[in-house]
């Protein structure tokens, strides 16, 4: 076996130690010859235990100064300090144990003055001179346009992301960090584990390094939250490899490296659900999706493929979103019974002309106009589409015997004091009474923001950020509740086989989040400094917007359910006769395009709604008549 093959074979730790005892044998036998050399009359003498007492006390003494816990890739100055604090300790030890062992016997007392010196150049010189080693090698490697990187992750991810990067000449990866104690002091394919993850602006400062990669695919919100500020501290580039739930859905590969997505800090623990319920409820059966081409629906769409949907029609007013989800939908799923109807939800006789073809058993209607300032002057467009369009959907499901209904509604929906808000619960209120009315289950399901999706913060902020700023935002204490999309859409599948029919559900959003707080880690996280690099313009809160959103009106006494992350509002009746004559009025306002009259059917529908402002216009008087039967 060749020398270099043997020293693979030894743990570097073994191989210290080995060294700093070697040079302790070999300080303590100079330095007796140097004092003997003074005195040529003199015989140099060795104790029969001298140097097993020398070594032992020597090498606990090391161990107990922390001495092997340092890399002498990082010597530096605090480890020279440590090893003269070590050295100077051991002297002492050793004197002591040799005077008790024979009263140091033949050791004069220069030699414990020598020892000392002697020991600390043989350990600081080896460590200095290796340091310098390395740094000069690392500098060529930097010449030739290699980055240094630090693995934040000593796992199986990082281990295997290590074995990548070693293949790709562009990386040179430096080390570990890592917080489990049973990694310390180790290596992974050659490269150190070299601190806790407290300690990587230390680390990375010494090191040296270009650039961080996070290797942490299984950890939690929190845990990702403070190694992201870490990275922020060191003021390097950073990446990470996808999360777990990313990789089991096919949305990534396993050690693809990404920029860190605000998606993975604000996001919550992966979900449990109960996914032999949610087959039960969709594994061969007709499915029908309005609003497939948004960003909710088109992930509703996957979501009910890959769980063995019979079929799939999706309900589509942009023709532009219907032929790229129906694209996406063939090539993935090609098994898949696809049907593409573009149409408009509030075309009666379209949405019946679908039903009665194509029988769906369970509908999720998406559909939705959703942009809150938009639609606070837009009151005619907002209550046909959310309102009326969902009545005349709801109607066609109840007319050909649909088993589920599903409405996807809005945490705006509770105490609304906006347009959109005021429709959605409109339209729930039409769903949860209309579920006494017939066999099929109509339920509704209230979440806050998505990530991401189409006209939310997020891109907005995106496209600012991209432009130098300023990232606008409305109020320094206005927050939202943020969930994903995977995470809202398996929810929504989740309600569907829980739901016994006209319930409302509200997801746990978890904690609310400070949208002042998401712009300022959204400009970090692209590379940049809030405030002096990126401004924030606060433009105050726009008509309609609340400072916070709610999720239950104080009257719902909602509860737990099943499910951890869904709670059930208790729902309100109405008298059928009083609904249908005001949606009567409210549709015959519409085709006349008499917004005053309008205003009159919604403020009779929702008595505590008030109009603001830009809803409405100054000579318009909100009614405000109490309606016993309609409790809002």
């Amino acid at each position: 076996m060749s020398l270099r093959k043997l020293v693979g074979f030894i743990h570097p730790r073994i191989a210290v130690v080995l060294h700093d005892l070697m040079m302790a044998a070999l300080a303590w036998w100079i330095a007796k010859l140097f004092r003997y050399a003074l005195k040529p009359d003199e015989v140099v003498s060795f104790q029969l235990l001298e140097f097993p007492i020398v070594l032992l006390v020597q090498g606990l003494i090391f161990r107990w100064t922390g001495l092997y816990k340092s890399v002498w890739r990082f010597a530096s100055l605090p480890d020279l300090w440590n090893i003269v604090r070590a050295v100077l300790a051991g002297t002492i030890s050793i004197g002591v144990t040799l005077f008790l062992y024979e009263r140091l016997e033949g050791v004069p007392r220069s030699v414990l003055v020598l020892y000392p010196l002697l020991l600390s150049i043989l350990l600081g010189v080896p460590r200095l001179a290796y340091r310098y080693w390395k740094d000069s090698r690392n500098d060529l490697l930097q010449n030739q346009s290699v980055k240094r990187v630090l693995i934040v992750g000593a796992d199986r991810a990082g281990e295997v992301l290590s074995r990548d990067l070693h293949r790709d000449r562009r990386y040179a990866v430096v080390g570990f960090v890592d917080d489990k104690s049973s990694l310390r002091g180790a290596s992974i394919n050659g490269h150190p584990i070299l601190g806790r993850l407290e300690q990587l602006p230390e680390v990375a400062r010494e090191a040296a390094v270009d650039m961080l990669l996070i290797a942490l695919p299984g950890a939690s919100t929190i845990e990702m939250r403070r190694v992201v500020a870490l990275c922020d501290a060191t003021d390097l580039p950073y990446r990470t490899v996808p999360r777990l739930e990313d990789v089991v859905a096919g949305r990534a590969q396993f050690n693809q490296i990404k920029e860190v997505a605000i998606e993975d800090l604000l996001g919550r623990d992966a979900v449990e659900l109960d996914w032999t319920a949610i087959r039960e409820t969709l594994s061969g059966r007709r499915v029908l999706i309005t609003g497939g081409g948004g960003s909710i629906g088109s992930e509703l769409c996957r979501q009910v493929a890959r769980l063995g949907a019979q079929s799939l029609t999706v309900v589509e007013q942009s023709e532009y979103n219907l032929y790229r989800i129906g694209q996406e939908l063939r090539a993935e799923f090609p098994e898949l019974i696809f049907d593409g109807v573009l149409a408009r939800c509030g075309d009666r006789v379209a949405m019946r002309k679908v039903f009665a073809d194509l029988q769906p058993q369970v509908v999720f209607h998406a559909a939705a106009y959703k942009h809150v300032p938009m639609l606070q002057g837009q009151l005619r467009a907002g209550f046909d589409n959310n309102v009326l369009g969902t009545c005349v959907v709801a109607d066609a499901a109840r007319e050909t015997g649909v088993e589920c209904f599903v409405l996807i509604s809005t945490d705006k929906a509770v105490n609304p004091t906006s347009v959109m808000g005021a429709c959605k619960r409109v339209a729930e209120i039409y769903c949860q009474n209309l579920n006494a009315q017939t066999t099929t289950r109509f339920m509704t399901v209230r979440f806050g923001n998505v990530l991401d999706s189409a006209g939310s913060v997020v891109p907005l902020f995106r496209r600012q950020i991209r432009a130098g700023g300023p990232v606008t935002v409305t109020h320094p204490e206005v927050s939202r509740y943020f969930m994903t999309i995977p995470e809202a859409c398996q929810l929504i599948l989740q309600t569907a086989s829980i739901g016994t029919g006209g319930e409302i559900y509200a997801l746990d959003m978890g904690e609310p989040v400070k949208i002042r707080d998401l712009a300022e880690q959204m400009i970090r996280l692209a590379g940049k400094k809030p405030g002096s690099e990126v401004p924030i313009v606060y433009t105050g809160l726009r008509s309609g917007e609340k400072l916070f959103e709610e999720l239950f009106h104080p009257l719902e006494n909602y509860c737990a359910t099943t499910h951890a992350k869904i709670f059930l509002a208790q729902h309100r009746e109405v008298s059928w006769e009083l609904l249908q004559s005001l949606l009567k009025k409210a549709a015959e306002a519409v085709d006349a395009f008499d917004e005053e009259e309008l205003r009159r059917c919604v403020s009779s529908l929702l008595p505590s709604f008030r109009w603001s402002e830009s809803a409405q216009p100054d000579n318009v008087v909100s009614i405000r008549r109490a309606n016993p039967e309609i409790n809002e």
